[in-house]
């Protein structure tokens, strides 16, 4: 009984419900979609034996890796937003497990970079793949009329919604100054 109310309690909508039945049947739908993709970055998590700051930290510099950029252990504490401490026993547990290798900066003695590894690559790109997958595979069933469409919706509620992740930030720099 405790889980039902846990899957579902995603679906709940905390506001006024859309207007008409088509507004209440997106709401819905992006709610499960939102419970969905929760769900699946769950089971990627779990599918890597990695814990949440070993995965994510994991991530992070794969991606680092794809877009060219070195990456450096207080690179890792911000993203993570963590202590030294913290990183620094993410990063030898990635080490020992071979997911990530130390390079040594090439002008500063002291520094060094973190590269991870292919294994690493790979268990990152396994844990996503079925469920990147599945969104393309929809995405090119559709008509590029509703490709659109579902562009513009979507678009339009991330920009509302990141219109309020401006708001409450710039709220919070205001009280703490």
């Amino acid at each position: 009984m405790p889980q039902t109310v846990v899957r579902h309690e995603s679906e709940h909508l905390y506001a006024a419900k859309p207007d008409t039945p088509e507004g209440r049947a997106l709401t819905e739908a992006l709610l499960r979609l939102r419970r969905a993709e929760m769900l699946l970055g769950n089971r990627a998590l779990h599918s890597t034996g990695l814990s949440n700051l070993e995965f994510s930290a994991l991530r992070y510099l794969v991606q680092a890796k794809r877009d060219g950029r070195d990456m450096s252990p207080k690179d890792v504490i911000v993203m993570l937003n963590t202590s030294s401490a913290t990183v620094t026993n993410v990063i030898e547990r990635l080490v020992t497990r071979g997911y990530l290798k130390r390079v040594d900066h090439p002008t500063d003695r002291r520094a060094h970079y973190l590269v991870p590894t292919e294994p690493a690559v790979h268990l990152v790109d396994g844990a996503y793949h079925d469920h990147h997958s599945a969104i393309v595979e929809v995405i090119n069933g559709l008509d590029p009329e509703d490709v659109a469409i579902a562009t513009a919706v979507v678009s339009r509620i991330v920009e509302r919604l990141d219109t309020l992740v401006s708001d409450s930030t710039a709220a919070l720099q205001a009280a703490s100054a």
